[in-house]
């Protein structure tokens, strides 16, 4: 009977062990492994080894990356033809070593974009024929060097207006819609294993979801590879609606690619855009654009907050056929770009982790409702 009671009592011991392991290692990438990557956007600080806390945190959480910078021209080819891979090689380096889905972000954009790219030494616009070897050469130059070490690349970014029209860039006035298919064709020659993705913002505006469908459509019939959206969710508590965001997911898959969702974060502060800037108090207007600067949110706000999260998410559970990686745009809320935008000193709280690198309450109920689907 004693070792009996011995051997239950040691049983239990490992059983509460093991149950305490399990808990303490619950991630939100082992949560998700069999949905989608769970990724997020590595800054300068995460990539040189300084930001040590930060490090811990996408180690444990995150299953895939994206460089927030550095992989843009102007800072890979700030002058023609002198190509500084310094930063880029750090960060794909450290998707290799932890064995992360890792993306190339981004080889064609008209912003971050260096100035020479697109005028001739007279300060004029180039040649189309110009543009295009200019184009190619960073293209190819910067796909080569990581083939076989990046998954996918942000080939084209931010290129079309809500409405469908072109965004009016240097590529279009000087090349027309034709710079698109041109940059995904290059990148293709430079590398055929990596997927290829078009990513921009707002992606769920009528007019935007048409013209990207027919986009990807007519790549498929020319037989120019495309592999995925990237839809960015630059969100607040009440835009989009997810109906909207899921009637495009759903036009984006039907079109026949992957959907990702690509810079996700959600601002608990009031949207710029639904607060009147012709308020004559100055200060009032900054104190309404910025309503919580004490370091916390009021319990309702956050609740609001916490809810959208859990419902954008049951919405990406529930097209986990079509979604192939949900990318947070930051690890913490201090790392956020929203915070001093657009005025300095604005204090946002859009990301899964605190200031102070704890985890909110927000991630164990995603873990939890990941297990449930």
């Amino acid at each position: 009977m004693k070792k009996r009671i011995i051997l239950m009592t040691l049983l239990g011991l490992v059983s509460y062990k093991v149950g305490a392991q399990t808990k303490k290692s619950a991630s939100l990438k082992q949560a998700y492994a069999k949905d989608f990557y769970i990724g997020t956007a590595l800054n300068l600080q995460h990539i040189h080894d300084k930001d040590k806390k930060g490090i811990n945190i996408i180690k444990k959480d995150f299953s895939s990356i994206v460089a927030e910078n550095c992989m843009k021209s102007m800072f890979l080819q700030p002058v023609e033809g002198q190509f500084f891979f310094d930063d880029a090689d750090k960060f794909v380096a450290f998707g290799q070593q932890n064995n992360m889905f890792t993306i190339g972000h981004t080889l064609v954009w008209h912003s971050q974009a260096p100035d020479w790219f697109f005028v001739d030494k007279d300060g004029k616009n180039v040649s189309a024929d110009v543009l295009k070897q200019r184009m190619k050469n960073h293209i190819q130059t910067v796909v080569s060097r990581y083939k076989g070490k990046i998954k996918g690349w942000d080939v084209v970014n931010e290129a079309i207006m809500e409405d469908g029209s072109y965004r009016k860039s240097k590529f279009y006035e000087i090349l027309g819609e034709e710079f698109i298919p041109l940059a995904f064709q290059w990148a293709h020659e430079a590398d055929p294993d990596a997927e290829l993705y078009y990513n921009d913002y707002n992606e769920w505006h009528s007019g935007k979801v048409q013209q990207i469908t027919k986009m990807i459509k007519d790549f498929k019939s020319r037989g120019i590879r495309i592999d995925g959206i990237g839809m960015q969710a630059h969100v607040g508590l009440d835009y989009p609606s997810i109906e909207e965001y899921e009637k495009a997911i759903v036009a984006y898959a039907n079109a026949g690619v992957k959907v990702s969702v690509t810079e996700l974060e959600i601002s608990a502060l009031p949207s710029p855009h639904r607060i009147s800037s012709n308020v004559a108090d100055t200060q009032a207007y900054e104190k309404q654009l910025n309503p919580y600067n004490n370091g916390i949110l009021p319990a309702d706000v956050e609740a609001a907050w916490e809810k959208r999260y859990l419902d954008f998410f049951s919405l990406f559970l529930k097209h986990k056929d079509k979604v192939e990686r949900v990318t947070l745009w930051g690890v913490t809320d201090g790392d956020s770009w929203k915070n001093d935008f657009p005025i300095v000193g604005r204090t946002d709280y859009p990301l899964l982790f605190d200031r102070k690198y704890k985890e909110k309450p927000i991630v164990k109920k995603l873990i939890h409702l990941a297990k449930e689907n």
